[in-house]
């Protein structure tokens, strides 16, 4: 590696850094050495540049290089080539402000104890199921058979609604395992539950509208909904699952509701009977939608699943959205929404103009995956699974543990009103686990209480209890600070 300095007009001198054993070619060190140097400063608007003769001779390079780095940087408009007269810096820079890279301290991932994307899971951590149980060998066979089959699809636009025998497999999943009767043109194939909550508001809600909201709840929901301008209305949840009395005693006039029937996130319940037919009644009398997130469709770990709330809906007011996140991968980052006729044309336009299905490959492989059995098999095989961890969790962390009823994959911790849940969270980050702070997930902080959400997917019998035991003593270790500062 050498360093290079070539004096510039004005007597302005500007070093290079030239390595040729880096696997950079010497075109691209040259290229964001100049850019860097413009970027930050040090190369004014309208300061004159060495010929690519001077510049090569003064650098040891071939002149070729330097023209290849001069071109490209006039393709970024960063430089003015005036012929002759040579090359300057361009007059109209693009303003930048320096950027601290900082950590934001509200970062969704580090507040809800979620690994940074792209990181494996960690013990504890919520939302991802098991590493050790993904079925990789056939899931590596189907994607290879995918890519050859949308190696010969059309060469066109594809249905913005998704592919279409992914939407067959997943209108007959339905009408199986969660009893609702739909046909292959409601369903739309997204990137996921949050894509699929973008696409809904467009279609149903105007910057005005209130939304009913679970609390606790799902943060990431919360913060979509004030990204597209809804007002949140928390609504308490009990055993029974969302309080519609309070909600309509709260704010009647609100337009949309989302909820969590099936399994309450993150507390677990499953809403009662009684509670669906009575948000059924409130949204057919106050022209309202309802949002169903089935985020963990028939992957009960206690008892037979409840069928969905869109099973029930006559009115055509519910909107379920479906994801295979928790069944199969989050890294697919595929989902779907099943449409009442009502919101067809509207959630369609949406769809074509703003958010179109995903690309073709993934969706393929899932659609054989269902098609060839693979998905009920391995549902089968991680419900049993899930449910040995849970229990295992379950009895090492004992009285610990409320007992909500439910049938989720994650276990709550309860703690003393005075100790920090988002601390122990961050503590328990630094040695590798990844709890979720329960606080974190009220919208009314005033109800908020602290505790823990334990992930069960990625724990084991070898390490469920040396996990367990470093937990708690982050707990300790964060408890008596809580505690001491109060004294």
């Amino acid at each position: 590696m050498s360093k290079k300095t070539v004096p510039y007009i004005d007597s302005q001198p500007l070093t290079f850094t030239i390595d040729r054993n880096s696997e950079k070619t010497l075109a691209d060190q040259l290229t964001q050495s100049i850019e860097t140097a413009i970027m930050d400063g040090r190369l004014s608007a309208g300061a004159r540049l060495p010929s690519w003769r001077d510049l090569a001779s003064q650098l040891g390079i071939a002149r070729g290089t330097i023209k290849v780095a001069y071109d490209r940087l006039i393709d970024k408009q960063l430089l003015v080539s005036h012929g002759p007269a040579g090359t300057r810096v361009s007059d109209h820079l693009p303003s930048r402000a320096p950027v601290a890279r900082l950590m934001n301290p509200h970062d969704p991932f580090l507040s809800l104890g979620m690994s940074a994307p792209g990181a494996p899971p960690r013990v504890f951590q919520l939302g991802v199921p098991a590493e050790d149980a993904f079925p990789a060998t056939t899931w590596s066979r189907l994607l290879v058979q995918a890519s050859r089959k949308a190696g010969r699809l059309p060469l066109s636009y594809p249905d913005p609604r998704g592919e279409l025998g992914l939407r067959r497999e997943i209108a007959a999943y339905l009408a199986v395992a969660r009893s609702i009767v739909c046909h292959e043109e409601q369903i739309f194939i997204t990137t996921g539950f949050t894509a699929a909550l973008g696409l809904i508001i467009d279609a149903v809600a105007l910057g005005t509208s209130k939304a009913w909201v679970e609390d606790p709840g799902y943060p990431l929901t919360r913060a979509a909904l004030a990204l597209k301008g809804i007002t949140e209305v928390p609504i308490p949840v009990d055993g029974e699952g969302l309080d519609v009395g309070f909600g309509m005693a709260t704010a009647p006039d609100a337009t949309l509701a989302v909820v969590t029937p099936g399994q309450q996130a993150p507390l677990g319940m499953t809403m009662s009977l009684a509670r669906r037919r009575a948000l059924l009644d409130w949204s057919a009398a106050s022209d309202a939608f309802i949002i169903e997130d089935d985020y963990l469709g028939e992957l009960q770990l206690k008892g037979r699943a409840a069928p969905a709330l869109a099973s029930l809906d006559a009115d055509e007011r519910v909107i379920h959205v479906g994801t295979f996140s928790k069944t199969i991968s989050p890294a697919l980052r595929l989902g779907f929404l099943v449409a009442p006729p009502r919101l067809l044309d509207r959630i369609l336009r949406r769809a074509m103009f703003l958010s179109p299905a995903p690309a073709a490959v993934v969706q393929i492989a899932v659609a054989s995956f269902l098609a060839e059995g693979h998905f009920l098999r391995h549902l089968r095989k991680v419900r049993r699974l899930y449910a040995e961890r849970s229990a295992i969790l379950s009895r090492i962390a004992g009285t610990m543990t409320e007992d909500l009823n439910g049938g989720g994959l994650a276990l709550v911790i309860g703690l003393p009103e005075a100790v920090d849940d988002a601390a122990i969270v961050r503590r328990a980050r630094a040695v590798g686990l990844a709890p979720s702070p329960l606080s974190s997930w009220y919208a009314d902080k005033p109800r908020s209480r602290p505790g823990l959400l334990l992930g069960v997917t990625n724990i084991t019998q070898q390490t469920a209890q040396t996990s367990w035991e470093t937990l708690q003593r982050v707990v300790g270790e964060v408890t008596q600070i809580s505690l001491g500062s109060r004294l």
